[in-house]
């Protein structure tokens, strides 16, 4: 096929933006799905040492962005099970 080579992107040189943009793409979307495995509360990846992982994130950030700096003054959503 036509642009998959090296021999015809040097013919023609315009296909190199397409091919950047695209392996950025790619890799940013793999970068963000690992994120999610390893730091999102609702993983866990070894229930034997952490059995409720959520209790970790109740006064921190896991949001990727967020405006609010300081979660240790801001009362959880997160339920209390334990009362």
């Amino acid at each position: 096929m036509q642009g998959l080579s090296f021999k015809s992107i040097k013919k023609n040189p315009a296909l190199i933006p397409l091919y950047v943009c695209v392996g950025a793409g790619a890799l940013a979307s793999a970068l963000y799905t690992l994120r999610l495995a390893t730091r999102n509360p609702d993983v866990t990846w070894n229930r034997s040492s952490n059995p409720e992982p959520w209790e970790e994130y109740k006064e921190k950030q896991y949001k990727f962005y967020s405006p609010i700096r300081d979660y240790s003054k801001i009362k959880s959503p997160a339920p209390n099970y334990e009362e």
